[in-house]
């Protein structure tokens, strides 16, 4: 059988036999079990393609396995404290965790701690990181969603404490989930809410541009990949669609769910809380946790239950549809590099040699460059294809009367030999015999 392109990761709070498990998405079978502890909610994070972790239940350790080798664990990453929430970024360079009100930023080629911010005043909730990897969002239980961009919380002074980009702060209670959408920093945000909200933000400007009130307390949420929908997991065990094109201009917007309108706008099926919800690439399949202990898979055109994945052992708490890692089923590959030794200290006289306060952040070994922002490519491409423009419509400048001028010399020297031939024939044949 041909190795799925997509897959689904999850794990539940008991892990009797295993602690992660990986379905395929359209057939429902299983893949594959990664053996070793249990896994708390919003902690499974896929670093690199190569490696899976996921923070211990109620324990100061991160759990690590390398993608190929389920039947054991390859390291644990020791913590200051008990990790609520982990994320790393796409690009692979950086690890994020949350130990209660703190987040930690990891150098992941190196396991520096280059940052400690302590901005939040009760237990962060849930972190993401935008797609391209410039900014991530911090969201917890003292009502507020920070937005940090990475490259000032990585190189700022260690005397100075790091401040956010933008701090969103419309929410009256405890922040649950927080989904990030694509398009690097001009990204949507989506914060769901114990204050029976979703809201949508802008992350360039931090400005809030929908909220979505429901009659229950909102779980967790996601949207499809070309942000049409939102996906809105409640308290109840329903999943509320919500259309993001639709043409109303009022920025407060409430969700009844006995409204004739939006009775065709639920998934009914679970019996207890949506943990975790996920949208495949296509757009076309959610995928849903709970705490019924079940995964659910469903069509979203007909909001019907394709399959149904029993745990059987405790509440969901991780459930996420993911592109399959190349290496996830060739066994006897490995990761092309080892993870180090994290350290749990932001002193750096731990032998680097570097001065007190001062950060140096290595770039992960297939990066030669820095990567370029949206708005540089795009201006970049713009002055080439003018370039290109004013070359094959005016010519090329200098260059061009630099070669009219090698040219005429050419013809030039041409002449002079063609009058040199021309003289030497004509002595040679009137040279009387």
């Amino acid at each position: 059988m041909a190795a799925p392109l997509e897959v689904i990761l999850s794990s539940d709070s008991s892990s009797q036999l295993w602690n992660l498990t990986v379905f395929d998405l359209h057939s429902g079978s299983s893949l594959l079990s990664y053996r070793g502890g249990n896994s708390s909610a919003r902690t499974l994070t896929l670093l690199r393609g190569q490696y899976l972790l996921s923070a211990q239940l109620g324990k100061n350790f991160i759990n690590v396995w390398e993608i190929q080798r389920k039947d054991q664990l390859q390291q644990k990453i020791v913590c200051p404290g008990v990790v609520t929430c982990l994320n790393a970024s796409p690009d692979g360079l950086f690890l994020a965790a949350a130990v209660a009100e703190a987040v930690y930023v990891w150098e992941v080629s190196t396991g520096k701690l280059l940052s400690v911010l302590s901005r939040h005043y009760q237990d962060v909730t849930c972190l993401k990181f935008t797609d391209d990897s410039s900014h991530f969002v911090s969201a917890g239980k003292d009502n507020l969603a920070l937005v940090w961009n990475l490259s000032s919380v990585i190189q700022v002074d260690l005397n100075h404490t790091p401040e956010p980009r933008h701090v969103l702060s419309r929410h009256s209670l405890p922040i649950t989930d927080l989904h990030c959408g694509m398009m690097g920093v001009q990204a949507r945000v989506m914060t769901a809410s114990l204050d029976q909200t979703v809201k949508v933000w802008e992350l360039s400007s931090g400005e809030l541009l929908l909220s979505i009130l429901f009659d229950v307390e909102i779980m967790s949420v996601t949207s499809d990949p070309c942000e049409y929908f939102l996906f809105c997991g409640g308290s109840d065990g329903n999943i509320f669609q919500v259309s993001l094109c639709s043409q109303g201009l009022s920025r407060d917007r409430p969700f009844q769910s006995d409204a004739e309108q939006n009775q065709n706008q639920i998934f009914r099926g679970h019996t207890n809380m949506v943990s975790c919800v996920s949208v495949s690439m296509d757009g076309t399949l959610l995928l849903s946790g709970s705490h019924d202990e079940t995964v659910r898979v469903w069509d979203i055109q007909s909001r019907q239950t394709i399959r149904c994945l029993t745990h059987k052992a405790g509440p969901v708490t991780n459930a996420v549809v993911t592109a399959a890692p190349a290496n996830m089923f060739l066994p006897d590959s490995r990761p092309a590099v080892p993870l180090p030794r994290f350290s749990r200290h932001l002193s750096s006289s731990e032998g680097d040699g570097s001065e007190a306060g001062e950060v140096c952040v290595r770039l992960g070994l297939n990066t030669q460059q820095e990567e370029e922002s949206y708005l540089r490519t795009s201006q970049r491409l713009s002055s080439l294809m003018n370039a290109v423009t004013d070359k094959s419509v005016f010519g090329d400048g200098e260059n061009t009367k630099m070669r009219v001028a090698e040219l005429e010399d050419e013809v030039h020297t041409l002449k002079k030999i063609n009058k040199d031939l021309y003289e030497f024939s004509s002595q040679l044949l009137t040279k009387p015999t």
